[in-house]
């Protein structure tokens, strides 16, 4: 148990946390006559560390799950999600939010296109909160960062999410809440082309060059904010507004993520500089779920398909999922850091 304990350490460490690159960094700035462990310094070592360490992750990851997703385009998706009914479309639903793109605005097509094609409202509700919110990618790179606890817990959070969302939805029975153009569309059953090994690995490089330019700016971003609160801002505010002195901490995290745009590989920096200056647990991870789900953009994007009254429920059951999560995580936050 002890060995494994060490190679699992090793893994998380050294291959997903690349401690190694932080060394190197650290060295290669003393080298270059810059304090690591001063401000200054600090930030540059910060900024440096996370952007090389998540577009690096971020490539491996997206290969690898483009070239999971290139088994599942839109109508075999539409087809594997009609054999499922009731809670167990919405589990299907969800789990398959997960090999899907990684920001919100690029899953709205493919709900338009689910909805269109006659799935269940709640089920295709389902799949447009967990794609965003949760995926492989984010668990492993919460891995190399918070470890695997939190990893699971969030991911499993954000399933629970998305499942009870999406149920609840279709309880309310709001298929009149759907724009008329959709609810009468009806997308063509295309024969699907059996794809092989080099035209499969062809896509999934194209997904990584393509998510890699859109998504680097947000990281850039992200990646600069997190330097800034991981060493020019006193620890004593964050926790003053974060830490487990405000009850509101996870509120404030859940409106404060919507104006913002961003996916989760941007918003990681950001939170790894707030839960290190004291935030609590469930405000940082509420603030993400915030961010990835419930971004302006994709709530204009969103309103171009439903009506007002299911987008403002849509983002009710969203909100009020997240506080939850953030204080139920705020109490198990000892058990799992």
């Amino acid at each position: 148990m002890e060995r494994l304990k060490t190679v699992w350490d090793f893994f998380q460490n050294e291959i997903l946390g690349m401690g190694w690159l932080n060394r190197s960094i650290g060295a290669i700035l003393s080298s270059c006559g810059l304090d690591p462990s001063g401000r200054i310094g600090g930030s540059v070592r910060f900024f440096l560390y996370d952007i090389v360490k998540i577009m690096v992750l971020l490539g491996v990851l997206i290969l690898i799950i483009s070239y999971i997703q290139s088994f599942f385009p839109p109508e075999r998706t539409k087809k594997i999600l009609g054999r499922f009914h009731g809670v167990g479309a919405n589990i299907a639903a969800a789990l398959l939010g997960t090999v899907t793109p990684f920001c919100s605005c690029s899953s709205i097509p493919l709900f338009i296109g689910f909805t269109s094609a006659g799935l269940p409202l709640g089920v295709t509700f389902s799949f447009l909160i967990s794609s965003p919110m949760v995926d492989l990618g984010s668990l492993v790179l919460l891995m190399s960062i918070f470890g695997w606890k939190v990893a699971a817990v969030y991911v499993l959070a954000g399933l629970v999410i998305a499942v009870l969302g999406g149920t609840l939805i279709e309880k309310l029975h709001l298929e009149d809440q759907v724009e008329e153009y959709i609810r009468k569309g009806r997308s063509p059953d295309l024969p699907q082309e059996e794809l092989h090994f080099r035209e499969r690995m062809k896509f999934a490089w194209t997904q990584v060059v393509s998510t890699a330019k859109k998504v680097f700016p947000y990281v850039l971003v992200g990646v600069g904010i997190g330097a800034v609160i991981h060493n020019w801002i006193p620890e004593e505010f964050i926790v003053k507004i974060l830490g487990s002195g405000n009850p509101v901490g996870v509120v404030i995290a859940a409106v404060a993520g919507v104006p913002m745009y961003a996916d989760i590989f941007g918003t990681i920096p950001i939170a790894e500089a707030l839960l290190g200056k004291g935030a609590l647990l469930g405000v940082v991870l509420c603030f993400m779920m915030s961010v990835t789900t419930l971004s302006l953009p994709s709530m204009i994007l969103l309103r171009k398909a439903v009506k007002p009254k299911l987008l403002g429920i849509f983002i009710a059951i969203c909100i009020v999922g997240m506080i939850l999560v953030g204080y139920c995580f705020n109490l198990i936050q000892p058990i799992i850091i």
